[in-house]
Formats: C-alpha cells, structure tokens, sequence
C-alpha cells in the first residue's frame, strides 16, 4: 500500500481546528482511494515562541525535510509582534525548502455566492502562481534614525533569472494543462529593471510552449479586471509582492478567505512543499467551532494531488465543494455547523460525491497538478 509522511503544524488560533478537520477528511480520502497517510505533529507557532524564544532551528528544518508534504494550519497571536511568526516560521520553510512557486487557486464553487455581482462558476477559475522566495520580502532592509523626524527607511527587492524562469516554467506547463493562457502581472513601467527581465523570461519561456498564449497587465489594472472580469485569466503568474495582494482580492471575488487553499510549491521535488489555507490564525474565535474547514479541505486535497493521488484530491475538492453549497453561511455560528462537524461532513461526503457534480474535472486544478 502508498504510504505518505505528512508533516502537521497546526500553529496558532484556529490552525489547530481547521487542520484537525482537514486530516479527518483526508483520511476519509485515503481508505477510499488505498493510500495510508501517516502524521507527525510539530509543535511550532507563537506558543513554542513564547515558550523558548525560538521560532524555528535547524534541527527541526531537518526533521520536517525527512516528510513527503507539510500541513500548516496558520500562524499569527497578538501575543507576538508582527513578523516574528511570520518571516520566521512561513517565509523561513519557503526559502529553507526552496518553495518557490506559491499556488493560489480562484475558484467560485456551485451553490457558493461570490460578493461581486455578476461572477459566475462558469466564468471564475483561474489560478494566480506567485513567486515565493524573492523580490520585497527576501531583499532585506535598514532603518537609520529611527523613532526621530529623520528616519529613513530602506526595503530592498531581490529578482534574479533563476528563481523567474523556475515560476514561468511552472506556469506554463500548468497552462498546457488548462486552457493555454499565461498573465504576466507586474508594474513594467514604473519597476522597469525587475519587470523587463520578468517580461524577458515570459517572452523566452514562451518561445519553447507555442500553443500557449501569453499577455501582460499591470498590477494595478488586474485590481480591476480580476472582479469584474475572471474569465478573462487563465494562469497568473506574477512576483512576490504583488502575487501577495492580487490573490487575496481572488479570494474575496471566490467568496471569501474562508474558502481560498494555497499551495507553497517546490516544482522540483527537492523538498517537501506546504499547504496551508490563506485565512489568518484568528484566536478570538479558536475553539469554539465558528471557523470554516474548507480552506484547510481544499489545501489538503492540492497536497494530495502533488503527492500523485488525483482521485482522492478530485474527490476531496468535490466533498469540500458539495458541503460548502449547503451552508447558510461561510463563517461563524451562521454556517450551521461545527468546524470538527463540518470536517466530518466533508468526509462522509468523500465517498459519495462524484467530482463532476461541481464542474467538469478535467478542468479542475488539482487534476493539473497531478
């Protein structure tokens, strides 16, 4: 029987309680489909912080390197200032593990209300790939003067051929896969160094995928077009920075961040990649069963489809999909539900749903990445 070592760190606020439930459901997944999934927890986030001073050491860098995937739940406590957690624990595992690809799938499910008027199923899937390990959060910085009225503050950004080539091969291969159109998003004209050689490895890259068709907006534009306009974007592929800020207007246009997966991607199998929902850690409502499993859901099944195991993540996304479409609400004490209920709702459904009730499964993201 397939065995897969997943790496478990539930984090912080509602972490611990979506990952819970995504692990019910993937377990669900496992029986039907014949894999086992084995887990080992790792106790990481603001409490380990708190509690030792470290955020993350080698030895455990190490010890998470020897599983076939990480699951990561979330991270973040007013306890801790911003960026300790943050920079310390997510960005460190992206650079440690060279994920450099981050996966942000904008999907609208059937049944599910997107909160811009016209956004349908039909016309919202896409896919927005961000690079993960360069530009504005690996160039480091200085800040001399600080506290006085003569504070300067210096933030540098990091673009190099390597780390660019490696997302826009990844995007369009993935383009192959889908529907064949490659987005270059960036600021060409005003960041013109880092966006010429950005378009100069889009326009190089291109050359060896001709039956993939490829174009250019400007960040700012694609906070217009991405609401008004998703149909329009097939695969996204963009920098750090901007990736960052477009995705999130993507998940508010697919319903909101409580149903937005990610995926922290090392396109080469050097080292495990990570999943993790996009929604924040959340401590005011830890415990107490308001938070939405879905992303969590979905961020596992973009797991398994990496790990080679289409089926189930087909089936995943469909149960995850399926019991979204009956919630009242998406979040909080409206949705109905519990989040340890709603993860065992998903897999009760696993068993049962059929991929193609939400959508034609060629089309489906994990059945791309598979």
């Amino acid at each position: 029987m397939r065995k897969h070592h997943l790496a478990v760190i539930g984090g912080d606020g509602i972490g611990p309680d979506v990952t819970a439930a995504a692990l019910t459901a993937v377990h669900a997944a496992a029986g039907k489909f014949g894999f086992a999934v084995e887990t080992t927890e790792f106790d990481l986030g603001a409490e380990h912080y708190l509690r030792t001073g470290v955020v993350l050491d080698e030895p455990a860098v190490e010890k998470l390197r020897e599983h076939d995937a990480i699951l990561l739940g979330a991270v973040g406590d007013p306890r801790v200032a911003p960026g300790i957690l943050e920079r310390g624990l997510i960005v460190a595992l992206r650079v440690a593990f060279r994920q450099s690809v981050n996966v942000r799938p904008v999907r609208l499910y059937p049944g599910v209300e997107s909160p811009v008027k016209g956004v349908t199923p039909e016309n919202c899937d896409l896919v927005v790939l961000r690079e993960n390990t360069e530009g504005l959060y690996a160039g480091g910085g200085s800040t001399t003067h600080a506290g006085t009225p003569h504070a300067v503050a210096l933030q540098n950004s990091v673009t190099t051929v390597a780390a660019t080539r490696e997302i826009v091969e990844f995007a369009f291969r993935l383009a192959e896969r889908r529907r064949r159109r490659v987005t270059l998003c960036h600021k060409t004209n005003i960041l013109v160094h880092a966006g010429q050689l950005w378009q100069d490895v889009v326009d190089e890259v291109a050359t060896r995928h001709p039956d993939v068709e490829h174009d250019y907006v400007h960040a700012d534009a694609m906070c217009l077009h991405l609401p008004t306009n998703p149909g329009r974007f097939d695969v996204v592929v963009t920098d750090n920075l901007f990736g960052d800020i477009i995705s999130d207007l993507g998940a508010t246009v697919q319903g909101g961040l409580g149903v937005a997966a990610s995926a922290n991607h090392n396109p080469t199998g050097s080292a495990p990649s990570m999943f993790e929902p996009v929604h924040g850690s959340a401590p005011d409502i830890a415990g107490r069963g308001w938070a939405n499993p879905a992303a969590a859901v979905l961020s596992a099944a973009l797991c398994l489809a990496t790990l080679g195991e289409r089926d189930a993540a087909l089936a995943l996304e469909a149960a995850a999909a399926s019991v979204l479409a009956e919630l009242p609400a998406l979040a909080g004490p409206d949705m109905g539900a519990t989040t340890d209920e709603l993860g065992h709702r998903i897999a009760d459904r696993v068993a049962t749903v059929a991929p193609a009730a939400i959508g034609d499964p060629a089309r489906s993201l994990v059945r791309a990445l598979a």
